[in-house]
């Protein structure tokens, strides 16, 4: 499976990248293996300030998977630029940036600084689809844009003119309209969607009875969700199969990814499975040539 995969306008060397949100922004799984034989690394996603995320506790353990609420903490994407950036290429690795915001200004401000990146930063992903970022201040989180075919398109839009590469949009199946918002992001500019992002859950902590996540809910992620991500690939590709799909959600083995394959994505990424095996990328894209 080492063989070049077309998404848009840009060729990656194979099918299998790593997930935003599990792999951090720069060169942690590098002690693990090489990060230069992934298609891509995408790292976690930034906006254009430092955001400092949720309280703890931000991870808990499901039986087939995990509840994250993190929150998208994070140092902006003008340090990650200056000082992280450097350290991730020096692997070799080709790199995908994630950017977030509240509000089509903030999206714009981070695709703004991050037009900045060399030329192998090679696409953005728009992460449109987070659901645990609990703001203070009353802002809608990035959940909001996934659920909207008309604010997920203006945020791809303003995304697409001015980060000057491929401009890809993370989309949610916590909506039924995820095929709406797949054709409206397609309208926009993007050049490939990634399904999909976490799902919403709450778990409750035995011994407390409260919340496990000291934000009240999380996202799910893991085995768990891995139908429902194959669904939904299967249904944007259906509707849409002249678009690029990236498929995303519970893959842990080549198996895995290859159901997104047949269901019509053009890529895959593996995240959760890095929490318990920090190889499970490469161990995927190794099996895959099986199948």
């Amino acid at each position: 499976m080492n063989e070049p995969v077309r998404i848009g306008s840009i060729t990656l060397a194979n099918p299998v990248m790593t997930a935003s949100g599990t792999a951090g922004y720069g060169t942690e799984l590098a002690g693990s293996f090489d990060l230069a034989r992934l298609g891509a690394v995408v790292v976690k996603s930034l906006a254009a300030f430092e955001w400092s995320g949720n309280p703890a506790p931000r991870l808990h353990p499901t039986p087939a998977g995990m509840l994250n609420a993190v929150g998208l903490q994070g140092p902006g994407v003008t340090y990650w630029l200056d000082k992280i950036l450097p350290g991730l290429l020096a692997t070799g690795a080709t790199v995908v940036a994630s950017i977030w915001g509240r509000s089509v200004d903030e999206y714009r401000a981070a695709a703004e600084v991050l037009a900045a990146a060399p030329a192998r930063v090679v696409a953005v992903e728009v992460n449109l689809s987070c659901p645990n970022v609990h703001d203070p201040a009353g802002q809608a989180g990035p959940d909001i844009f996934a659920h909207d075919p008309t604010l997920a398109a203006e945020v791809v839009a303003v995304v697409a003119a001015v980060a000057g590469r491929p401009c890809w949009a993370k989309l949610s199946a916590n909506t039924d309209r995820i095929v709406e918002v797949a054709a409206a992001v397609q309208n926009a500019g993007a050049e490939s969607v990634t399904c999909i992002n976490t799902l919403r859950g709450l778990v409750f902590d035995e011994r407390t009875g409260a919340p496990a996540l000291g934000a009240g809910g999380g996202g799910l992620s893991g085995p768990a969700i891995h139908p429902v991500a194959v669904r939904a690939v299967d249904e944007v590709h259906r509707a849409l199969p002249g678009l690029a799909i990236v498929g995303v959600g519970g893959i842990a083995t080549a198996w895995d990814a290859t159901e997104f394959l047949l269901a019509g994505a053009s890529a895959v990424q593996v995240g959760t499975a890095t929490f318990h095996h920090p190889r499970a990328p490469l161990r995927v894209l190794e099996g895959l040539g099986t199948y």
